[in-house]
């Protein structure tokens, strides 16, 4: 009777979850999605906003183009980013990974690294950086406004008056009002959703009067860990060729050493002869009108598009804008009357808008997305879970689809890397580039957090379509995924069962890899990433790996100490040792992350949760922090802590105007933040597999709509 008195039960919530959660009445998603509009008034360089297509953005200032990056360098860059524009410093140098590597004592040999040399090794150091360093992603262009002024100057920032400027999320357009000298100057702003293409369009006398332009310049890359768009050479001259095509088209070829790519320029109106500068080219239309509709397309060909039909493309982006927003998930807080309710929502709204214009490619992103670069425009492969997990679970899962391409495109370097040290299967590179190249790091070569990720992917994926072909897709993928996972995990002899290390970092990097073994996190993963590969081979009729079960069944337990799981087994002071309580409390993941793994005792991580709530050093944390601890706050039924976790008023845990994660004057920018607020959302309002309860992580006296939100594992 109890049975099937709990049959009925799961049957009644499975009739709100399947396809996610349905609302009683449907949401006004574009009331929800046009209250956060963002609204400017003011020259503000940390909230210049961006549009973009997911493999293409540009990001504007106050005048609606890129007119002052020199100004806004050190805020949020105005960047022209895509996911082709690649570059490597010419050398005359051939520098192979196998000049870097340093050899690590662990599984009972030494296991060779890729990691960073000191300068005194100068070959070593030198092919290191180099490795690092290159390719890198680069800025395309920066188009800003040229305007003259009335005695014949350029205008400065200063010159900018009465500015409102609006980013219409619901259209993907950004309208921008300013004034120099009393003129007026009105600008609508687009990016095009199917090319790469800027769409603007703006009215002014000051055309008419031949006072207003456009300046194309063309920044070189930097060997920086962040390039802002400002590196202008005095040789760009010789790398710039303009070829004109008829009196209304022009186009830029640029020759950036082995790096070649074209920018096309469409006019409304008939164009004067591009003026050459050190840093590009001027261009002005030929006119007495007051308005002027123009396009610039980047391509890595020559291949033009030309289309100056601006009505069409904008009523093409605000389709594709309405169809983003009306399909997938949505939350509508807007009946809550908590106050937190609403910024949560406006978090929300950003995160979906930022996340859709900056990770929409067929490789993962960089941490700072299209905006600007950082780690030399790398993308870091145990961040994808904070770039890809939260589209699966609001329905997009064709996003996160073309993200893990990088796969199948990189697996052979993850097989020789796997090959080098010793082991089977493949070993997953952290930072790496589209093409999947390894590069050296005296932290990221020796983390593993990265590994499981395309099995929880996977997982996700299936669990999302319910598709056989996902089966048939991603199986070889985690087959030899696990084969690295299993042999990685040693036998120790001494303790007599199996361990991770050492030869470790764990996600919270503060530990040596040389003696670090077993973290907490880690640990978890490992055994729920090898329970669901073997799930994987009895979906596919095949019998569980012997190996592999052999591992489960002698796999280390959860380290633990005094009724707190540990950071790693070999700290047993993680937790009466400063430096121990910094950086990501990533034990949180075990639980928060993960669902439940065999052993995991919920008191003990909810002791855990209460000790790292109370003295973790939250001002040295990381934008991803939050989510994950809001995440566990909602396994263990705690929603006010949820709401409380993400936020946190911590510097690192700032969503500005526009949106974006800030975390300190170097890194003014951070996805993982926002795709974390995305993925604890999801889990508080839809549950998780395990525990389906519709906003198991908000107040009970919050009025929550939810739609189309998927739950975790």
């Amino acid at each position: 009777m109890n049975y099937l008195k709990n049959a009925f039960k799961f049957l009644i919530i499975g009739m709100f979850i399947t396809n996610g959660i349905k609302a009683q009445t449907p949401i006004d998603r574009k009331a929800v999605v046009s209250r956060h509009n963002v609204v400017l008034n003011e020259v503000d360089t940390l909230n210049s906003l961006t549009l973009g297509n997911g493999s293409f953005a540009m990001t504007m200032d106050a005048t609606g183009l890129q007119t002052f990056p020199i100004e806004y360098s050190k805020g949020m860059s105005l960047g022209t980013l895509s996911e082709w524009g690649w570059h490597s410093f010419p050398t005359e140098e051939t520098y192979k990974i196998e000049e870097t590597l340093v050899p690590l004592k662990s599984h009972g040999r030494e296991v060779p690294y890729a990691r960073q040399w000191k300068e005194k090794d100068k070959r070593q150091w030198e092919a290191g950086n180099y490795l690092r360093q290159n390719p890198h992603r680069i800025h395309l262009a920066t188009v800003g406004w040229y305007i003259l002024k009335k005695d014949g100057s350029k205008i400065t920032i200063s010159d900018v008056k009465k500015i409102e400027q609006k980013l219409d999320l619901w259209k993907g357009e950004l309208t921008s009002t300013f004034e120099v000298e009393g003129e007026p100057v009105e600008v609508i702003t687009l990016v095009g959703q199917t090319h790469d293409m800027l769409g603007v369009k703006v009215k002014s006398p000051l055309l008419a009067k031949g006072r207003l332009g456009i300046s194309i310049n063309f920044p070189y890359p930097t060997d920086a860990f962040a390039d802002e768009a400002v590196n202008f050479d005095s040789e760009e001259p010789k790398r710039l060729k303009l070829l004109h095509n008829n009196k209304k088209t022009l186009s830029i070829q640029r020759d950036l050493d082995t790096t070649t790519y074209v920018t096309h320029v469409a006019s409304s109106l008939q164009l004067a002869s591009a003026k050459a500068t050190e840093k590009g080219f001027i261009v002005l239309p030929k006119t007495k009108q007051s308005e002027w509709e123009f396009t610039c397309e980047f391509v890595p060909n020559t291949r033009p598009q030309f289309s100056s039909d601006f009505e069409k493309l904008q009523k093409e982006i605000h389709a594709a804008y309405q169809q983003f927003w009306q399909s997938g998930g949505m939350i509508d807080l807007g009946e809550t009357e908590d106050k937190r309710a609403a910024e949560l929502e406006r978090m929300m709204v950003l995160s979906l808008y930022l996340t859709k214009v900056n990770c929409g490619g067929s490789s993962p992103p960089q941490e700072t997305g299209l905006t600007y670069n950082s780690w030399y425009g790398k993308p870091h492969m145990e961040m994808i879970w904070w770039h890809g997990t939260h589209f699966a679970l609001w329905n997009r899962p064709e996003i996160l689809e073309k993200q893990l391409s990088w796969y199948f495109r990189s697996v052979d370097v993850a097989r020789k890397i796997s090959k080098r040290q010793g082991f089977k299967g493949v070993r997953w590179q952290k930072m790496t580039d589209n093409e999947g190249g390894e590069t050296v790091s005296s932290v990221g070569s020796y983390l593993l957090w990265q590994q499981p990720h395309i099995i929880y992917f996977a997982e996700l994926l299936y669990s999302v379509k319910k598709d056989s072909k996902v089966l048939d897709k991603y199986t070889e993928l985690i087959e030899e995924t696990a084969e690295f996972m299993a042999d990685f995990a040693y036998k120790d002899p001494d303790k007599k069962r199996y361990i991770l290390g050492p030869g470790v970092i764990p996600a919270q990097e503060r530990f040596d890899a040389q003696t670090t073994f077993n973290p907490t996190y880690e640990l978890a993963y490992w055994r729920w990433g090898l329970e669901t590969a073997q799930m994987w081979r009895e979906r596919k009729g095949l019998e569980r790996n012997k190996t592999w079960d052999k591992v489960l069944d002698n796999l280390s337990p959860l380290p633990m100490k005094d009724g707190l799981y540990l950071a790693t087994e070999s700290s047993p002071d993680s937790y009466t040792t400063q430096r121990y309580m910094t950086d990501h409390p990533s034990v949180l993941g075990t639980f928060g992350m993960l669902p439940a793994t065999k052993g995991l005792d919920k008191k003990v991580m909810e002791n855990t949760f209460d000790k790292i709530w109370k003295d973790w050093q939250w001002e040295d944390t990381w934008g991803w922090d939050f989510p994950m601890t809001a995440m566990t706050a909602t396994r263990l039924g705690k929603p006010e802590k949820a709401v409380e976790a993400l936020l946190m008023p911590i510097t690192t845990n700032t969503y500005l105007k526009n949106g974006h994660n800030y975390q300190t004057d170097r890194l003014r920018l951070y996805l993982p933040g926002n795709g974390g607020v995305l993925i604890a959302l999801a889990m508080m309002a839809a549950g998780t597999q395990d525990n389906p309860q519709p906003n198991l992580g908000f107040p009970k006296d919050w009025k929550v709509k939810v739609e189309n939100i998927s739950q975790m594992p």
